[in-house]
């Protein structure tokens, strides 16, 4: 009876404190990694409606890539609005322009080439009927919305970049990809199983301690007179 409560005691311990490390590691490994939002306008319409849910990994402004949604903040442009979402058209050194007549399409180029944009609203690339021409500082970006009619972004501002936005404004990248969250969440769901588990471990443990405690001493035998 000792034996087998000692080691519910020490199985309790072993998997609450796996499960607390487990689950904790999770969360704060999910805090720093990821953030979760909901789209507050149509500027990036059809590929995110207003009032969509989103996941965006934090990342470093020099890690995001042509294409990508990210999201920024520029308090002194865009007020006190908060975070804005656009898509990065351009990155540093390059050249992004607008537009060159392809059959009946309005197209954005890029260093000279004609862009694929699939995304954008109405299958129009323009919106807004301006001609720019920008090249993209070192340590800058090009954004736009997908909704290009509806969007208030690079092509509208000219404060000395060409519109652009500086790579240290951006926090972080929208994510499609839900493996990352699936597996933290999982991590989350097995570390709060494990310390329910130690938690029912260590139940046990007191009910066995108590027993042992209830259970009287044997007599002493008795001498015959």
């Amino acid at each position: 009876m000792a034996r087998r409560g000692r080691g519910l005691g020490i199985a309790a311990l072993v998997v609450g404190l796996l499960g607390v490390l487990l689950a904790g590691g999770g969360a704060l490994y999910g805090r720093s990694e990821y953030g979760r939002g909901t789209v507050p306008s149509q500027s990036m319409a059809p590929t995110y409606e207003r009032g969509d849910h989103i996941i965006w990994q934090r990342l470093d402004g020099s890690e995001v890539r042509r294409g990508d949604v990210v999201l920024f903040s520029m308090p002194g442009r865009y007020g006190s609005s908060g975070v804005v979402m656009q898509r990065v058209i351009g990155v540093g050194g390059d050249r992004v322009a607008c537009c060159t007549t392809v059959g009946t399409e309005q197209r954005v180029t890029l260093n000279g080439k004609p862009v694929e944009e699939p995304y954008v609203f109405g299958g129009d690339a323009d919106g807004m009927r301006r001609p720019y021409d920008v090249k993209v500082p070192k340590g800058r970006l090009f954004l736009m919305g997908d909704h290009r009619a509806d969007s208030v972004d690079s092509r509208v501002f000219d404060e000395g970049h060409g519109g652009t936005v500086p790579v240290d404004a951006v926090q972080g990248r929208v994510t499609d990809d839900r493996t990352g969250p699936a597996l933290l969440g999982t991590a989350l769901l097995l570390g709060g199983a494990m310390v329910l588990t130690g938690a029912g471990l260590g139940i046990g443990f007191l009910v066995v301690r108590r027993r042992k405690a209830a259970v009287p001493p044997a007599p002493w035998p008795t001498q015959p007179v």
